[in-house]
């Protein structure tokens, strides 16, 4: 009993004496092996101990949130199968001529859609309808065979589909610009001359018989053009008649027709009443150019100017 006396308490300073060289050293500092080599495992191990000793919680941190692309990126189709196309979608891939049977097959079909179409599409102008008997021109002049004449009955059987389809569309399109279907006298007279032009254009047969078809359409536009000069006497006093040099361009096409446009010369003289004669061919004559300089000068307001004046009796 004896023997296990109480040892006394070792004093303070015996474990730890304060620095007298740095005071403010921390009161202890980690103890390291320095021969000890640190493991991968160990590097590791420290690096999450520090990234979970990071203060997510704190205030401070305000976590960034990345922008969401969803809203950017079109969304795959669960159910890829296929589907026709929709109605814009099927135009965009139909030419001029795929429209224009498309457009005809639905009107033979449903009768009602016709009066719908008409009045839906846009008034055809000049410049188109001339553009389309001219394409009629161009498939008649290739139709022609190669070698051989061209004015001959082989050329003319050969080329008979082709002037009939010509022919078809000149008598069908000329009606539109006429009065009263065609109001302005100006559109009337410009479709007419370019018409008239296609019909010199047509070709001529040794075979009389077979310029029947010519002479008709000849005289189909001579009845126009004297529609068309009539109408525009009417109004205004045939001013439309007076300016554009109409005279000059009938009396030309009365020349290539070989005169078989005389008598709508002879309605554009007696509307404009400046040429009476009937016998006149043309305004290619002298009197001819007499009366219209003297027209030209009437309008212009110059008539007489330069002239002499006569003083005292005749």
């Amino acid at each position: 009993m004896n023997s296990l006396v109480a040892t006394p308490p070792v004093p303070p300073h015996h474990f730890y004496e304060p620095s007298r060289l740095s005071p403010s050293r921390p009161m202890s500092t980690p103890t390291h092996t320095p021969n000890r080599k640190r493991k991968a495992d160990d590097d590791g191990n420290d690096h999450d101990g520090r990234m979970s000793a990071s203060p997510t919680n704190s205030p401070a941190f305000t976590p960034r949130t990345l922008p969401s692309n969803r809203h950017h990126i079109k969304r795959a189709r669960p159910n890829v199968s296929g589907r026709p196309l929709s109605l814009p979608r099927l135009l965009e891939t139909l030419d001029t001529n795929a429209l224009r049977g498309v457009l005809r097959s639905m009107c033979e079909r449903h009768p009602a859609l016709m009066d719908e179409v008409i009045h839906t599409a846009p008034r055809p102008s000049v410049a188109s309808a001339l553009q389309v008997l001219r394409n009629y021109q161009s498939n008649l002049q290739s139709s022609f065979p190669l070698g051989g004449s061209s004015e001959s009955d082989y050329a003319y059987n050969r080329v008979r589909q082709p002037l009939g389809s010509l022919l078809d569309a000149l008598s069908d399109f000329t009606p539109h610009f006429l009065p009263p279907n065609e109001t302005q006298a100006s559109v009337s007279l410009s479709y007419l001359d370019g018409a008239t032009d296609i019909i010199h254009a047509l070709p001529r047969w040794h075979t009389p018989q077979n310029n029947l078809e010519r002479d008709s359409a000849y005289d189909e536009i001579c009845k126009a053009w004297i529609l068309v000069i009539r109408e525009a006497a009417k109004r205004g006093g045939g001013i439309q008649l007076q300016y554009g040099g109409w005279d000059q361009k009938l009396a030309k096409h009365n020349q290539n027709s070989g005169g078989k446009l005389q008598a709508a010369v002879n309605e554009l003289g007696s509307s404009l009443g400046w040429m009476h004669r009937p016998d006149a061919q043309g305004y290619g004559s002298p009197g001819g150019n007499d009366l219209g300089s003297i027209r030209e000068q009437l309008l212009s307001g110059t008539y007489g100017l330069g002239t002499p004046v006569k003083v005292g009796p005749w």
